[in-house]
């Protein structure tokens, strides 16, 4: 450090303003972040729904990380005061990183106060959008465009996983600072197979198991994949790995289709490394995708997908495996029972997905991206100056 650059504590003191932070593909690559960093950074963690915290098993426990309860909310009608409450909040940390649209409120609050009255310089922020919710999975809200169009003029970036959010940030809200990230995973991992059952899970003789792993929210549609499930042969059985508000609607939904017995949901898994290998291929049913972490779980795995047309899924998948992203619901049915149908098909797919995978989403080009946008944040100084991997 030269003796011109300010002194930084170490640890890094880094704030992470969540929409939410139970397991879904944002909270998983915020956390895999959060345990690379180790002992450089010291974390908080606001989210806007309080109660919603499921991620933080995945915590590394060597990890430095607070869940304060007498924080600021993130969550609340727009007003100067709570805003200049987050921005005081924030003067306590290095680096704040927000995440969607429910730490939005966040991202104001640095846009409006950040060079007023203070005496010290604040904090540099960085926002990370990874989808939208239903209401917005079709056609973004005009009053919230151009609240991002506001409040994110200040950030020293925005950063997305998709070239479809990719051009949403740039016509939509003309973000000038967007750096595309795509989701990246520890691709040699999957490799070795399943290692942990899956609880209430056990295979059949001659069954086929069809698996997602998802937030429980009504953006995932999930209901639309037990239904077309449901068609199938009585030997294709259904996992849903996750949690979220949607359960009982899934299993309502499952018990009206006759397919209850033939439905597993162990809730959130950690790793899904140890147990993503049970599925025999993977499906989604979203309404809306950006770049989906388990869908790159399910290639580093071997896995066929089966999907919806959305975001940019046709894109990541093997050449094998296009012709299995559907354009409409008949055709996502047709490949469900296609795939089912065929241990061969699986199995060639499978393999080419995976050659894919440690080609293109292998961690480390992810953890570079990352490492060098929040190293220029802090100014190239302090304990993420080396990097986070393999430093002292």
């Amino acid at each position: 450090m030269s003796d011109d650059e300010p002194e930084t504590p170490w640890p890094i003191r880094i704030l992470h303003l969540h929409s939410s932070f139970s397991l879904g593909g944002k909270e998983a690559r915020a956390v895999r972040l959060m345990n690379l960093m180790g002992d450089r950074a010291h974390h908080t963690i606001l989210s806007a729904m309080p109660e919603a915290l499921g991620a933080r098993d995945a915590i590394d426990p060597g990890i430095k990380v607070d869940f304060p309860k007498d924080a600021p909310p993130l969550h609340g009608k727009p007003a100067p005061g709570r805003y200049r409450d987050l921005m005081r909040y924030m003067l306590n940390f290095e680096l704040v990183l927000s995440y969607n649209w429910g730490a939005m409120d966040g991202v104001m609050a640095h846009r409006l106060y950040w060079n007023r009255w203070w005496d010290q310089m604040p904090p540099s922020l960085i926002h990370h959008e990874d989808g939208f919710n239903e209401d917005e999975s079709v056609k973004r809200n005009w009053k919230r465009n151009l609240f991002r169009r506001v409040a994110l003029k200040h950030t020293l970036g925005l950063v997305v996983p998709s070239t479809s959010l990719q051009r949403i940030a740039k016509e939509e809200w003309r973000a000038d600072r967007v750096h595309l990230i795509r989701n990246g995973i520890e691709v040699a991992a999957y490799a070795s197979g399943p290692s942990v059952p899956i609880a209430g899970f056990e295979r059949r003789e001659g069954e086929v198991v069809i698996g997602t792993v998802a937030g429980l929210r009504k953006v995932k549609d999930l209901p639309r994949l037990v239904r077309a499930v449901a068609t199938l042969p009585q030997n294709v059985r259904l996992v849903i790995v996750g949690d979220g508000p949607e359960r009982d609607a899934i299993r309502a939904e499952a018990a009206a289709c006759g397919l209850a017995d033939r439905l597993v949901m162990p809730g959130f898994m950690a790793e899904p490394a140890r147990w993503i290998g049970h599925f025999d291929l993977l499906a989604l049913s979203s309404r809306s995708e950006q770049m989906p972490i388990a869908v790159v779980e399910a290639m580093a795995a071997g896995l066929p997908v089966v999907s919806p047309a959305v975001g940019d899924v046709a894109a990541m998948v093997s050449d094998a495996n296009r012709l299995y992203v559907a354009a409409d619901e008949a055709a996502f049915r047709a490949a469900l029972a296609q795939m089912t149908d065929s241990t061969a098909l699986r199995a060639e797919v499978g393999a080419a997905n995976r050659r894919v995978a440690a080609e293109r989403f292998d961690e480390s080009n992810m953890v570079a991206a990352y490492e060098k946008l929040y190293a220029r944040a802090l100014s190239g100084y302090g304990p993420f100056s080396g990097g986070w991997v393999g430093s002292d």
